[in-house]
């Protein structure tokens, strides 16, 4: 997600009209893997949707028609300005959150690049060019041409974004930036209009068995020049739809670049992320160090680029994509979706800024400062201001309503449930409905405000409160897992007999799902709530909390469970003998 997020309050007029609220957010992280790197031969794209201001709720469009003539209007998503119309399409698919009814995912991180290729002129934002093209688009091929039509024909009006755009067969990662603005008067017309209207960019297909991800840089460097044949440009669109081409850019992504004098070298040379968005010490220890942290994890070699993910070697680039050491599942993707660098250098549970409570969050700003020096707080994987993350699965050898699996969970990812939900979703499960409730609005039969219940009260003492959560989070998405083989058979049953049928049981275990997991947090917020207030822990034996031997509404003894030494000497170190104790009673 790019540093300015609006939020996805998008409400479908019946003109076709998307209209945004106005929020802003921080940063994104993507995982992307391919059918070969997956235990089932699934695709999977994951995506955390961070920010101090986002709402966690599901943005859920059903397919639509429209007559001749009909317009979409067009908002900037991180500011809610009106920045124009489009034509729409005679029919569009419907929309689970970020995938499709055909199983068509993307997400997104923003790196930024260069400010001054922002098109002020143009009329397609990165959000509405995510959601206009999951309604228009089958496949992962189909979405890279929509791209392509919509920025060329309206504009971008964005920074630069990384896309992960994934199908049932494919996983691609399309990076892309305007061409900013320079105005000129049509000789015939007299009306002034951008002559750079469009984006350059690029997209390459993750071979088969190897795993991607991005999170808030350009990660794309060198790439195959085309050939007609693997490596096609925007000129030769029509063959896209072609098996054998696995890269696809803008006819100008390097003739561009040499007019605006950032690169004067061999088209061979030519790196898409070092002219556009060159990495600096904050690109590193911000951005690719989560990408890095998800790479060591599946793949033990990745060590060796920890020097790069610290900012202290750029030129050690990592990889765009690696093969992982063992092919990976569902629950793999919903674990590194957690991290928090464990077990490295940064590890954000160990350090001093964790507290005595271990907790691996740091409150923002990221950097700061103190006597005259900057310094700076590690951004990791997971992060307490999640509006919402997902972990799309999507299963080529069932049909699409079935296929598809969206688990979805809102708040921080560490303290979340992901919760499934097929793309034969025909309605939005109340719990995650968009205007149930909002940042300033508590709703008790929200699960954005369940989730942030638990987990901000376990901000307090996380190191104890985690265990209890980590508990019914890990029974609730096993459960969920083991149940997955169940419904795809009872579904596939009913898709033989009706597709109306098969859609209405998905829809019924989908919202049932979300209810149950809303309903259940709040009793575990309700368990946390007692056990561990005023910095105290009941006792419990087989489930229930224990009363003292009279039983007259008073717990028997709570433990106070110690400071860590590391935290007392640094106390003492500063304190002196000042709270040395000298006898006496202690209450």
């Amino acid at each position: 997600m790019m540093k300015r997020k609006i939020s996805r309050l998008l409400t479908l007029a019946l003109s076709g009209a998307f209209v945004f609220s106005v929020q802003t957010s921080d940063a994104c992280t993507n995982f992307l893997v391919t059918k070969g790197a997956s235990t089932d031969g699934s695709t999977f794209v994951t995506y955390a949707a961070d920010s101090h201001y986002l709402y966690g709720e599901l943005y859920f469009r059903p397919a639509m028609d429209y007559p001749a003539g009909t317009l979409q209007k067009i908002y900037e998503w991180d500011t809610g300005k009106f920045l124009g119309e489009i034509p729409q399409v005679a029919h569009t698919y419907k929309v689970i959150g970020n995938m499709n009814e055909h199983q068509l995912t993307i997400g997104e991180t923003t790196y930024g690049g260069r400010g001054e290729l922002v098109d002020t002129t143009g009329i397609i934002d990165y959000g509405s060019l995510i959601y206009t093209t999951l309604q228009r688009a089958k496949n992962a091929r189909e979405a890279i041409k929509v791209f392509h039509e919509l920025v060329s024909a309206y504009g971008y009006y964005s920074s630069g974004e990384s896309f992960s755009i994934a199908d049932p067969n494919e996983v691609w990662i399309l990076e892309l930036i305007g061409k900013g603005t320079k105005m000129q008067v049509d000789k015939k017309t007299k009306q002034p209009y951008n002559a750079n209207k469009g984006a350059v960019w690029v997209a390459i297909r993750i071979p088969d068995g190897y795993v991607s991800a991005h999170a808030n840089q350009a990660r794309i460097t060198t790439f195959p020049l085309a050939n007609g044949k693997t490596s096609i440009t925007s000129k030769d669109m029509k063959k896209v739809f072609n098996p054998e081409v696995e890269v696809v850019y803008a006819h100008d992504v390097i003739s561009f670049a040499r007019e605006m004098k950032y690169f004067d070298g061999k088209d061979a040379d030519f790196s898409f992320s070092d002219t556009y968005a060159p990495v600096d010490f904050g690109a590193a220890r911000f951005s690719e160090a989560r990408v890095w942290s998800f790479f060591k994890n599946i793949n033990k070699d990745m060590w060796a680029y920890q020097d790069y993910a610290k900012g202290h070697n750029l030129s050690h680039r990592m990889p765009l994509y690696i093969k992982p050491d063992r092919k990976l599942n569902a629950k793999d993707l919903m674990q590194n979706m957690r991290d928090h660098y464990e077990g490295t250098d940064l590890d954000m549970t160990t350090d001093m800024g964790a507290g005595p409570h271990a907790l691996p969050y740091r409150w923002r700003p990221l950097t700061w400062k103190y006597e005259g020096k900057t310094y700076f707080n590690e951004r990791a994987i997971g992060t307490q201001q999640t509006g919402f993350s997902f972990v799309a699965q999507m299963r080529s050898w069932l049909p699409n309503a079935i296929g598809g699996v969206y688990w979805f969970a809102v708040d921080d990812a560490s303290t979340c449930v992901y919760t499934p939900l097929y793309a034969g979703l025909e309605k939005c499960p109340e719990t995650f409905a968009e205007n149930n409730g909002d940042m300033l609005n508590y709703s008790s039969t929200s699960a954005f405000w369940a989730f942030n219940k638990v987990s901000n009260f376990a901000y307090l003492r996380y190191d104890v409160m985690s265990k209890d959560i980590i508990k019914v989070q890990q029974e609730l998405e096993d459960m969920f897992i083991a149940n997955v083989a169940t419904v795809d058979a009872k579904a596939n049953e009913l898709l033989a007999v009706s597709p109306e049928k098969a859609n209405e049981y998905l829809t019924e275990y989908s919202v049932s799902n979300a209810n149950a997991v809303t309903e259940r947090w709040n009793k575990l917020f309700e368990y946390l709530l007692v056990k561990y207030i005023d910095g105290n822990i009941k006792q419990e034996k087989n489930g229930k909390f224990i009363y003292n031997e009279h039983n007259n509404g008073t717990p028997a003894s709570v433990s106070n469970p110690q400071y860590p030494d590391w935290w007392k000497k640094m106390l003492i170190e500063q304190t002196g003998d000042k709270l040395e104790y000298r006898g006496g009673e202690s209450h």
